[in-house]
């Protein structure tokens, strides 16, 4: 197993609230989930010990339409993400080294993997501009946007936590958002596998075939 490190559940839920990147600043309240880890290794994997459940959450899509969360990935591995379009650095990063990933993967697994992008920052991010930005990162990615306290709620149900987008005095509007990234067993449809910002194509490339299967990286 390349991973040993643990968490429990609602360790990890109190840190990840705490855990906000602002993109492009140096600005951050980092209290690290390694800092409430039951283990600390330095790995961008973290099998949870009590995973989370699915948001119940519904959004829209890139096409304008409903997305049920929960229903249209249930039986599927799935990573979400929680980002923001204008975002210069980790969003763009996250994203690309996961489509990287689901390149390496054969034809048929790529067609099971489930990415699904949310944004923070649903006033800009309309459904037709997240759908254009995520089309140069994977035009398979699922992107989805609403109205900020649900993208906001149904983040808190992971763990994620996510602040109101704000203006800077430069005119920039910045988002503050947990990087991480988890992952959802096919087989539970529980989210069991957290990453962290720092993960590499690399570590999705050796991670994917085992999370395509349910199994512990």
């Amino acid at each position: 197993m390349r991973n040993k490190k643990r968490v429990l559940a609602v360790a990890f839920a109190a840190a990840a609230a705490l855990t906000l990147s602002a993109c492009g600043s140096d600005t951050s309240t980092d209290t690290s989930v390694a800092d409430v880890s039951v283990e600390t290794e330095s790995k961008p994997a973290t099998v949870l010990d009590q995973p989370f459940t699915k948001p119940d959450l519904v959004l829209t899509d890139t096409n304008g339409k409903p997305y049920d969360f929960r229903e249209r990935t249930k039986g599927k591995p799935t990573l979400i993400y929680f980002g923001y379009t204008n975002c210069p650095d980790v969003c763009p990063l996250t994203m690309s080294n996961i489509a990287l990933a689901k390149r390496a993967l054969p034809k048929a697994d790529q067609d099971k993997l489930q990415v699904v992008f949310v944004t923070t920052d649903p006033e800009r991010d309309t459904p037709a501009s997240l759908g254009s930005w995520l089309k140069a990162q994977d035009p398979e990615f699922t992107g989805l946007t609403g109205d900020f306290p649900t993208i906001q709620a149904g983040a808190r149900q992971i763990g994620i936590g996510i602040d109101a987008p704000k203006k800077e005095k430069d005119g920039t509007v910045v988002s503050m958002h947990g990087a991480q990234v988890i992952a959802f067993s096919p087989k539970t449809d529980k989210g069991y596998v957290l990453y962290s910002e720092d993960t590499t194509a690399e570590d999705y490339t050796k991670d994917l075939p085992k999370i395509l299967e349910g199994k512990n990286p």
